[in-house]
């Protein structure tokens, strides 16, 4: 029950929370103005510790949020919080959980498509409001969940990469002057397909010059003013990407060139931002399409698909967690490949010895 403190002149609120032994344990939250806030803060905790269906959707966000602390990145945690605020409980966040309908979803999701998002960007909002019914149902045992009801909104399909031909970056390079930082990154991120935060967290102990061969362990990313290096995307994003020799070079000459650098030390102490501005500005200057940081990424996908490189080994190298994942996201760049396939059975049924004397069996 809440109180108010002499001293303070504030109210706390009091609640009992169940631990994962069974017992029960008393919890104070102080500072609060009115008592009308702290019953409320306390009625919330006592619904999250209950975990009630009978919980606004708002209140189970948090609950949510609290259960997946150590599963979570807090970067997507912190992505995912936004989306959901700006997205879904302007909607729904008033709303009891198990009273949301799926007639309530399918208006929502019309609203949605009427702001003129890209489909991708609706797929995402979609998978957040489908992550809380989820997490409902299979932890909470809400009985129904009405996203199972309605079509989901957006697209993951990826048809549209924006990617270079290597005849595109090329004239792109050329507009820096060899040896400098932004050469390099540009340079690593296109012949190794690696993503923009492995490149900004990579360190001299990173690369193996003997072996051609470049680690990949950690992620880098700013928020709230302060560097944060990471685990990387995914448990397979922890990889060793093989360098051609000239890239070797190149990073070697630019490692030399900050004579004694610390191996522990960042290649690149700067910011995604700063590395998106040095794009934008150069493709101004070279004359081409615009892509993202990220469509480097796709661009070295794509001419290794045009060299014929398999999917599997692409998968490797750019840490996917799953081959769908590459195959999904890839797969329409494998033009005829089914034709590829007669191709190779009739160059076998060639090679029979067999193949010149066909009888009715």
């Amino acid at each position: 029950m809440a109180y108010k403190e002499k001293d303070t002149k504030t109210w706390t609120a009091q609640w009992f929370e169940r631990n994962a032994r069974g017992e029960n344990k008393k919890r104070r939250k102080r500072g609060f103005t009115t008592k009308r806030e702290a019953l409320e803060y306390e009625r919330q905790k006592k619904l999250s510790n209950v975990r009630s269906m009978n919980m606004k959707l708002s209140e189970f966000m948090e609950v949510y949020f609290a259960d997946k602390q150590n599963e979570l990145k807090e970067r997507t945690m912190k992505n995912k919080r936004y989306m959901m605020e700006q997205h879904i409980i302007p909607y729904f966040g008033e709303q009891m959980l198990s009273e949301i309908s799926a007639g309530q979803i399918l208006q929502w999701q019309n609203e949605m498509q009427m702001k003129g998002f890209s489909e991708s960007y609706l797929r995402m909002i979609q998978n957040q409001l489908t992550c809380l019914f989820t997490h409902a149902s299979k932890i909470y045992d809400l009985k129904t969940n009405p996203c199972k009801k309605v079509k989901r909104m957006g697209s993951s399909d990826n048809r549209s990469l924006d990617f270079w031909t290597v005849e595109e970056y090329r004239k792109f390079i050329q507009t820096m002057e060899p040896g400098t930082r932004y050469y390099l990154i540009f340079e690593i991120l296109f012949w190794t397909g690696c993503r923009i935060g492995e490149l900004l967290a990579l360190t001299p102990g990173d690369i193996d010059f003997r072996k051609n061969q470049i680690s990949i362990t950690k992620t880098y990313y700013r928020t709230d003013g302060k560097d944060m290096i990471t685990e990387p995307k995914t448990k397979q994003s922890v990889r060793v990407i093989e360098i051609p020799e000239f890239l070797k070079k190149e990073i070697e000459e630019f490692v030399d060139g900050h004579y004694g650098m610390p191996r522990n030390e960042r290649l690149f102490p700067i910011v995604q931002e700063a590395v998106q501005h040095k794009m934008k500005r150069e493709i101004e200057k070279a004359g081409l399409k615009r892509i993202r940081v990220h469509d480097l990424r796709h661009s070295h996908v794509a001419y290794l698909i045009n060299r014929g490189i398999e999917p599997i080994l692409i998968k490797e190298r750019l840490g996917h967690k799953d081959i769908r994942i590459t195959l999904n996201t890839y797969g329409h760049l494998y033009p005829n490949q089914q034709r590829r396939v007669a191709d190779l059975l009739d160059d076998e049924q060639e090679k029979s010895p067999d193949s010149g004397n066909c009888q009715d069996s």
